[in-house]
């Protein structure tokens, strides 16, 4: 795998860029929590972890200087991060947008058991006739002390987020929102109260992602790092309890701590709901026992929606949920393996088996009874550890029940339960294909040694094979999608299938190191480059042949998904600057607030664009517009073109070291033929002089340009007039 150190921000062909060629919102009304959690999953991905990889030192950035050292830089380890953070923060604290962890299970499992004098206790004295508040309560201010934290006031923690809402605040943001969260929340009735399986998995990645940045260390009073190395701990010798007298706090500083409790705790929470409330067995939703759990017996599924009816039960708490009714019984496939893709990176961050690095020491201290249970296998009852092991089982088991079609080796987009037997649908997405891949390909490292292993690695590579035998196009690119018994869909190819397929091949040649798979990875990824990726304008067609681009928080993540992987595992450095050119031209305008993390304080003193949220016109939350688009017609070269009519053709195209130009003059010119790579660097100046008027054919020699794509520019007396790709093997 290539890796690189520092890149150079090159300017790219520049043939005339169009002067109204710009981003367009389209839409910021509706926030879909699934597409808009996705985004904030894989540009995190795409922040801090893709910097570091490249060679960057993090340390270097300032948010309050744009793009120092670099872009690349301060795009990845700035820009997406605090992007990423500011949708989990909206989600999970601030908007409101699900139920509240008053009513958790394991918050209202532990009131149960609370004497009735603890009514009271820790919300100022007055019993309310509920201990769930006081429980909370209880439990958050534990979470600060063994963090040397604080909380936020009037957050909304949660733990099952509705399918979407209204992002526009029904109120002014006041000054000090970063401190207290009252202004931030959503219109509650302007939401979709909804529970979707993709929605609430998209969530439960995103807590991972952050939980383990943050309980990865310790730190001290100071809020330096104490580096975890198996013998220090916040805890008392020969006891999971805190200590305040070892001067050793979890996370990395008291903020970090106190936020990953809280997100973990909210995860935990979640998945035990899941299990235990909107399993359906095609009649009723019940609870299934992820220990027991046989398909063979029965299936039991998560259906695609679950309607929320809510009552409140007394004056200033949250409302409770009073009756799930489900309103669309299919199973879908992008729902489950969201959910399994959350589960199984908490497994990993709660392995008691797991001292691969200082992180995983550090976790060991936080599932080990205090704050969170420990595993089964060092307590003898179930922990969070078991609960996110036995879920991902139960997802497993169903989607090979229900979305595995065993014969044509792939998997597929629904599925339904009738009469207790699964019906399964017939049509795959390149999308479904490439992530269900990725997500099986982690499975299979978390399951390595268990009678499910096999079964995992058959569907990755059946899948795999799939991607390449059935959706693959043998002229090039990825079909949209594909019908078993019917064939591949021929509609426009779009963009995303291209990063998706690339996303999962790439991800099961890490695993299986098949170079088949890691070949037509890099073939989506050269047919993204090669046929959507519009330099001059930093944009990404989304449907082939389609000029005028529409994007959306779901395609834009799963094209950066794509890009990120390309680098990281495809070797192409140059992915990584047209990620961050794309970012800076679609991310900056979509992207409609932000805090002061990114360097923000006002009056856009960071100079990109986006405005601080007190300052925000339209009073929208710092999430993503729901769709915008961007016209990438390249136009303002006509007239220099009809004042010099040329025929400018080369071949062969693809070639490997040689090229005939061919070009038909109309009148004499200085004529310059340059190559350039897809960063804008000029690799070859191929011919520089003065031509009479006629055809003149010249071979060139380019046995030195390493293999990829390029352009060839073609500039008569100075000025650029035509620019086609070349494909070098």
């Amino acid at each position: 795998m290539k890796t690189i150190t520092k890149m150079l921000i090159a300017v790219f062909i520049t043939i005339v860029i169009p002067s109204h060629a710009q981003i367009s919102i389209i839409s910021a009304d509706l926030f879909i929590t699934q597409d808009q959690m996705l985004l904030a999953n894989e540009i995190n991905e795409s922040g801090e972890p893709f910097a570091e990889a490249l060679g960057y030192d993090l340390d270097d950035l300032d948010p309050m200087i744009l793009n120092l050292p670099d872009s690349i830089s301060y795009t990845l380890g700035i820009e997406n991060y605090e992007y990423s953070r500011y949708q989990l923060g909206t989600v999970i604290s601030r908007s409101g947008i699900g139920l509240h962890m008053m009513w958790a299970p394991m918050i209202m499992q532990m009131a149960a058991m609370e004497p009735d004098e603890f009514d009271g206790m820790y919300t100022g004295g007055t019993p309310n006739g509920y201990k769930e508040d006081d429980e909370l309560m209880k439990n958050i201010m534990h979470f600060a002390m063994i963090a040397n934290g604080m909380a936020p006031m009037n957050p909304w923690p949660q733990f099952a987020e509705f399918q979407s809402g209204n992002p526009h605040l029904p109120q002014a943001v006041a000054p000090d929102f970063q401190m207290d969260f009252s202004t931030l929340r959503w219109d509650r009735n302007l939401m979709d109260k909804t529970f979707n399986l993709g929605a609430m998995g998209q969530t439960l990645m995103k807590q991972y992602l952050w939980a383990q940045d943050m309980l990865g260390t310790f730190h001290d009073e100071n809020e330096e790092e104490v580096v975890p190395n198996g013998i220090n701990s916040p805890d008392s010798a020969n006891s999971p309890h805190f200590d305040p007298s070892n001067n050793i706090f979890y996370g990395g500083n008291n903020n970090d701590g106190f936020i990953g409790q809280v997100l973990t705790a909210e995860a935990i929470n979640k998945t035990l709901f899941v299990v235990n409330n909107l399993a359906y067995d095609g009649i009723t939703l019940r609870m299934v026992d992820p220990a027991t759990y046989d398909p063979a017996n029965g299936i039991i599924y998560f259906p695609h929606q679950i309607a929320v009816t809510e009552s409140m039960v007394a004056e200033g708490m949250p409302p409770k949920f009073s009756t799930l009714t489900v309103t669309d019984a299919s199973s879908e496939l992008f729902d489950q393996l969201s959910y399994l893709w959350g589960a199984l990176s908490f497994k990993n961050m709660m392995d008691p088996s797991n001292s691969s690095d200082e992180a995983h020491l550090a976790f060991h201290e936080v599932f080990d009874g205090d704050p969170f249970p420990a595993a089964m296998s060092q307590s003898g009852m179930p922990g969070p550890f078991d609960l996110m092991m036995g879920t991902s089982k139960v997802i497993f088991m169903n989607l090979m029940a229900m979305h595995f079609n065993e014969t044509a080796g792939t998997f597929v987009n629904t599925s339904e339960l009738i009469d207790g037997v699964p019906q399964s649908g017939t049509t795959i997405s390149a999308v479904n294909a490439g992530y269900i891949t990725m997500v099986l390909s982690l499975m299979k490292e978390e399951f390595t040694g268990t009678p499910l292993e096999p079964m995992i690695l058959n569907a990755i590579n059946a899948q795999s094979q799939f991607l390449i035998n059935s959706l693959k196009d043998p002229s090039g690119g990825f079909y949209n999608g594909y019908t078993i018994g019917t064939g591949s869909d021929y509609t426009a190819k779009s963009a995303v299938s291209q990063a998706a397929a690339a996303r999962g091949l790439y991800a099961a040649y890490v695993l299986t190191e098949n170079e088949d798979y890691l070949n037509a990875a890099n073939e989506a990824y050269n047919f993204l480059i090669s046929n959507y990726y519009v330099s001059s304008l930093a944009g990404f067609k989304t449907e082939l042949n389609n000029d005028l681009a529409t994007y959306t928080p779901f395609n834009f993540a799963v094209i950066a998904g794509g890009l990120r992987e390309a680098a990281l595992v495809g070797g192409y450095t140059e992915a990584a600057q047209i990620y961050t050119r794309f970012f800076k031209k679609v991310a900056n305008k979509m992207q409609l607030a932000e805090f002061d993390m990114t360097g923000e304080i006002g009056n856009d003193s960071d100079g990109d664009g986006i405005p601080y949220l007190p300052e925000q016109v339209n009073q929208l939350a710092p999430v993503f517009a729901t769709e915008a688009s961007y016209n990438l017609q390249i136009t303002g070269i006509n007239d220099f073109q009809n004042q010099h009519q040329t025929g400018f053709t080369f071949y062969p195209n693809p070639t490997t070291s040689a090229l005939t130009i061919s070009l038909n003059l109309e009148n004499e010119a200085h004529v310059s033929v340059q190559i350039f790579d897809l960063v804008g660097k000029n690799v070859q100046l191929a011919t520089v002089r003065q031509m009479q008027a006629g055809n003149i054919t010249q071979n060139i020699d380019i046995s030195n340009i390493k293999p990829g794509i390029y352009f060839l520019r073609l500039s008569l007396n100075g000025k650029p007039v035509k620019a086609k790709k070349l494909i070098i093997h």
